[in-house]
């Protein structure tokens, strides 16, 4: 449980950060590009810098799971830049969200993880905070199509990731995967921003080295809370927990204003989180 309540604090302080350099940036993408760098470096120097070592039980797999991560890594952040454009912040927010059924869908299907009636429960609660809590009204608003299916799928399946290779990969080769992930994920940004011909300045530096921190160990704690709880009390908890915290601060720290739905979703999280965890 502590590693799961970590997880959610280090993802939790990926979003405020974000917040807070929403106004004071100008190139997202080298933003971006630092914050991996920044994953990449801690990935590697947790695992030593023992990088290639090709010759471990598992090395190849490791590698090829990383890259998949990575590159699901960038494509869920390309692919929600290019939704909020046309589907707008609320819907693109609530089916990135909702993306955890992806992971939750293979746990029951293909990991033979069973959930209690209360867990089942909670997990149709979270569902309906997460589309509570972001229930505004947009001028111009359009009914979700194929593309917000997309990224459900693709978000989702990044979440899922963490699960694929605690059942499936070498657990001595954690951290280089974890590695493999970010520097993937780097690769392809970095190319990215060259295409944009976006230069970090730095505010970029500064904002993409705060956010890469929480995020490696977002991604760190989630893997080793996948080893101790099931994937259906892990996920849940940890996507309607951040949610929870980060609103919560966005209401005290940024005095941001909440309707009587969204304080009803808060209260449903919390029961949420209580029956998740039975």
């Amino acid at each position: 449980m502590l590693f799961l309540i970590l997880a959610v604090l280090s993802s939790s302080m990926v979003s405020i950060v974000m917040r807070i350099s929403t106004d004071k940036i100008s190139a997202n993408i080298s933003m971006l590009a630092v914050n991996y760098l920044v994953c990449a470096f801690l990935g590697a120097a947790y695992a030593g810098f023992d990088l290639l070592s090709v010759a471990a039980e598992g090395f190849s797999l490791m590698v090829a799971l990383g890259a998949v991560a990575g590159v699901l890594y960038l494509a869920g952040f390309v692919l929600l830049q290019w939704s909020v454009r046309k589907n707008g912040i609320v819907l693109s927010s609530v089916f990135m969200k909702l993306g955890l059924l992806v992971p939750i869908a293979l746990s029951l299907l293909l990991f033979g993880e069973v959930p209690t009636a209360a867990q089942v429960t909670g997990f149709v609660i979270a569902l309906c905070a997460i589309v509570m809590i972001n229930l505004k009204k947009e001028p111009g608003a359009k009914g979700f199509g194929m593309g917000l299916i997309i990224l459900l799928l693709t978000g989702g399946s990044c979440d899922a990731m963490s699960k694929i290779y605690e059942v499936f990969g070498a657990s001595a080769l954690s951290e280089q995967f974890l590695f493999y992930t970010f520097f993937v994920a780097l690769l392809l940004c970095a190319a990215l921003a060259l295409r944009n011909r976006e230069r970090p300045g730095l505010r970029e530096l500064v904002f993409g080295t705060l956010i890469g921190i929480p995020n490696f160990f977002s991604a760190k704690f989630l893997l080793l809370a996948l080893t101790r709880l099931p994937a259906v009390v892990v996920y849940p908890s940890f996507s309607v927990a951040t949610m929870l915290v980060v609103t919560v601060t966005g209401v005290v720290a940024f005095r941001e204003r909440l309707n009587r739905l969204q304080w009803v979703a808060l209260a449903a999280i919390v029961a949420a989180l209580v029956l998740l965890n039975i």
